[in-house]
């Protein structure tokens, strides 16, 4: 039996962005009174690797809800994600993934 993987249509999703049920943790990063937009929507590009659109678009979320879950994966990882989004000044928490799907 062979296995055929469907043609990958949005090219903007990361690994890091999958979630299944046994890794139900995400990445939030929240707003601040310190970072520019544009700052933030840099980070975002530059260690995720998101297009200019989705780090906007998550920016944009950051800025006007509060807060915004960037990443979702096993604990450890958002962990170090935390680390790193701490290291660019940026004010990240992890949390116990909400319902999804």
């Amino acid at each position: 039996m062979s296995v055929s993987t469907a043609p990958e249509v949005d090219r903007e999703v990361s690994a890091s962005e999958l979630i299944s049920p046994d890794t139900p943790w995400e990445l939030i990063v929240w707003n601040d009174p310190v970072n520019l937009m544009s700052y933030v929507s840099f980070v975002f590009q530059s260690y995720f690797g998101y297009s200019e659109a989705k780090a906007a678009k998550l920016m944009m979320q950051v800025h006007t809800e509060g807060k915004s879950a960037v990443a979702h994966g096993s604990k450890e990882k958002m962990e170090a994600h935390a680390v790193a989004m701490h290291g660019f000044g940026l004010w990240a928490t992890v949390q116990k993934g909400g319902n999804r799907g």
